[in-house]
């Protein structure tokens, strides 16, 4: 992977302050980015079938071509040594370490039986993965093309969705997510498939879905041996072309990949020639008796064109340090549902898996078990990483060599042969930017060039989801860097994920800004968008995205945000909320989507509402107004404390706190106080407010916030 990393001096600081908050924001310091093109190189060492563990960056060597680069870090994945329960989207484990499945369903070169049969072997494999592996699920056709049914996402439930529909329309009721990422399985309308219910509600719901699948797909089997010989070769074309378009979208995706290929295969003669012994005999014959007219070229000794179109597209492969492990699914249908058999699948597999450096696994329904020695092998990556100084942006491919130094004698390493360069964002193909726009939400890697705070909190409202108002700030001055015309369309995604990588909510929006009238606030502040979600009770971490839809300049940030259990009438303290200035920002909101609720507006001061500051910015010394909102937090006097840490967790100081006034009959319970910081250098801190109730119960927030230059009065 070659990324781009754009970094700003308070990126580094700013990590240990967000482990801290409740909600997230980042300093107000729009200070120059710095670009920095980083290659990072996943390497696996194998010795006799087992990985090597122990090696150092002082054990291996890269080269960029035929120059030695210095190696600048070595982060090690062990997948072997972490449990099943760690969070998939930990942010420890490096994305380019990480292993992508992209589970390819041939609907063309198989019989729909076998499709549907192969879905309960691809679930069984998802079963066996490290909860850390991304798992994507697309289809192949001639009709279509390769169509992207999910994204790469640890989602389990998601991915078991699109196993289970394969994308057929009918099954799925698509949802709005442009990133692909979330799917919606259709209710019992088109298809009159029942959910829910007992056992055999469940497998008659089965069956109409197999149903569905098999009517859809018979569509799409059309290069069988029933074709003639210029029609299956024509399908083989238009499969090796599209499967290499594929391969270079693979290229820009951080991690070790693997396409696990679900096929039957297509007819191996038609690049190899006749396998049929009688056949060659006839075809020599008729060669020795001067019967031209009866020799088929082809027929005897393959298609060069098709055998070359099927190593182009290897290539392409390799190149994207992608491994093709096929699976030849024809075995799987039960002894009487057996129908059309192909002839030649295996070996053309056989070429696809070998030609990657992948395997060809036949008559597997457990793909778990078939795949253990591969997954073991793989479990332990050394992700090496340099810095090129002779970087073109012009998304071309440079050649990698890594070798070993100082390993135990039979080691053998497997790296990947090269990367591709940056490309201009516009230069880039709607589906390359979904990849990268979702790869970079997924990463949980904070990072980019637009300066951007977020501020998220939970409010409890009827039903059994909280509220979660989600305020985004955004710097206008990074926003609109090396922005050229009058348009700006300004890209929102923020989605919420559990700690096994499952989306519970996502909210995406794209902002058409017009610079003509919108520039002059851009450039004095920027722009505040005001969105929500809606989440069950739990831990989640929020990944919020900001993208230049001119430039592609981007920047993600993930904020942790906790929704109580509103029902069990659990105490509550949200966090500290500064009010700001009105029409300070440009402000935006997001546009309605789904089902529409009447929810109150949540910041409201004496029945007036005000916007809360993703990124309070107050003067060393000076008092600043500010809004506690509580539940369940007991009758009587409440009593206010407040600390001032660093990022790191260390006091600075005691700070002074006042409540001014209190709401104690609202729900929820409001209060109103000022805050005054002690005298301190500029930079960030840490607020902590405890509130304590007459009972002696405590609840204790805390917020970011930046300490700008003290000011008189």
């Amino acid at each position: 992977m070659c990324k781009v990393r754009l970094r700003t001096p308070w990126l580094s600081a700013l990590g240990l302050g967000l482990a801290l908050a409740a909600s997230a924001a980042v300093a107000q310091t729009f200070s120059e980015t710095t670009e920095v093109v980083v290659v990072e190189v996943p390497v696996q060492v194998v010795k006799d079938g087992e990985p090597v563990r122990g090696l150092t960056a002082e054990n291996f060597e890269i080269f960029d071509g035929r120059k030695r680069q210095p190696i600048t870090g070595v982060e090690v994945l062990d997948l072997s040594i972490t449990t099943a329960a760690q969070p998939a989207e930990d942010a420890s484990v490096p994305s380019a370490g990480r292993r992508h499945f992209l589970m390819l369903f041939d609907l063309s070169f198989s019989e729909p039986k076998s499709i549907v049969k192969a879905r309960d072997a691809a679930k069984g494999l998802v079963k066996s993965l490290h909860p850390t592996d991304l798992v994507s699920v697309a289809t192949y056709s001639n009709a279509t093309g390769p169509q992207l049914v999910l994204g790469f996402t640890a989602d389990r439930r998601q991915i078991t969705t699109a196993i289970d529909t394969l994308g057929v329309p009918q099954l799925l009721d698509r949802s709005a997510d442009p990133l692909r990422l979330v799917l919606n399985e259709a209710k019992a309308t088109a298809g009159q498939v029942p959910t829910g219910g007992n056992e055999s509600q469940a497998t008659d719901r089965r069956a109409a879905i197999e149903a569905a699948l098999i009517d859809t797909f018979t569509e799409y089997t059309v290069a069988s041996e029933r074709s003639n010989d210029q029609i299956q070769r024509a399908a083989v074309t238009a499969l090796t072309r599209s499967l290499s378009d594929l391969a270079k979208l693979m290229g820009s995706v951080e991690g070790r990949k693997y396409v696990l290929y679900l096929s039957e295969g297509f007819d191996s003669s038609l690049v190899q020639g006749t396998q049929d012994t009688e056949r060659q005999t006839e075809i020599s014959e008729s060669a020795q008796a001067g019967e031209i007219w009866n020799v088929n070229s082809e027929e005897r000794f393959g298609s060069t064109k098709t055998a070359n179109e099927i190593e182009k597209m290897l290539e392409e492969f390799r190149r994207a340090d992608c491994v093709i492990q096929a699976v030849d699914i024809g075995g799987l249908r039960a002894g009487n549902d057996q129908g059309f058999q192909r002839k030649g699948g295996k070996d053309s597999l056989l070429q696809m898996a070998k030609g990657t450096g992948g395997e060809i696994y036949e008559n597997y329904n457990d793909l778990s078990a078939a795949m253990g020695q591969m997954l073991r092998r793989t479990a332990v990556t050394y992700v090496l990483t340099f810095q090129p100084n002779d970087i073109k942006w012009d998304g071309s491919y440079r050649k990698l060599k890594v070798e070993l130094k100082n390993a135990p004698r039979g080691a053998r390493l497997v790296h990947r042969p090269g990367y591709y360069t940056p490309k201009p964002y516009k230069q880039q193909s709607p589906l390359e930017k979904l990849l990268q726009t979702a790869n970079e939400v997924m990463s949980g890697e904070e990072e980019g060039s637009i300066v951007t705070s977020v501020l998220a909190a939970a409010f409890q409202v009827p039903g059994d989801k909280a509220y979660v108002p989600v305020l985004i700030e955004v710097d206008g001055k990074s926003l609109l860097a090396n922005t050229q015309g009058t348009g700006l369309p300004t890209e929102v995604y923020v989605y919420a994920l559990d700690d096994t990588g499952a989306v519970h909510d996502f909210l995406t929006q794209t902002l058409p800004l017009d610079l003509a009238k919108a520039g002059a606030m851009l450039k004095q502040t920027g722009l505040k968008f005001f969105g929500h979600l809606d989440l069950l009770p739990g831990s989640y971490s929020l990944r919020v995205l900001v993208r230049n839809g001119v430039t592609g300049a981007s920047s993600l940030r993930v904020v942790p945000v906790e929704v109580p259990q509103f029902a069990q009438a659990e105490a509550v303290l949200l966090p500290p909320f500064f009010p700001e200035p009105a029409n300070r920002w440009l402000l935006a909101r997001e546009a309605p989507r789904g089902e529409q609720k009447q929810v109150p507006y949540p910041f409201m001061l004496k029945d007036q509402p005000y916007i809360p500051s993703s990124r309070p910015v107050l003067a060393s010394g000076q008092a600043a107004q500010m809004a506690l909102v509580g539940y369940n937090l007991g009758t009587g006097e409440l009593k206010a404390q407040s600390k001032v840490l660093t990022p790191d967790g260390r006091e600075v100081g005691p700070a002074e706190i006042q409540l001014v006034e209190s709401e104690p009959g609202s729900s929820p319970h409001r209060l109103i106080a000022t805050f005054r910081p002690p005298q301190l250098q500029p930079g960030q801190y840490v607020l902590q407010v405890t509130v304590t109730n007459a009972a002696g119960q405590a609840e204790t927030s805390t917020t970011p916030f930046v300490v700008g230059a003290a000011t008189s009065g």
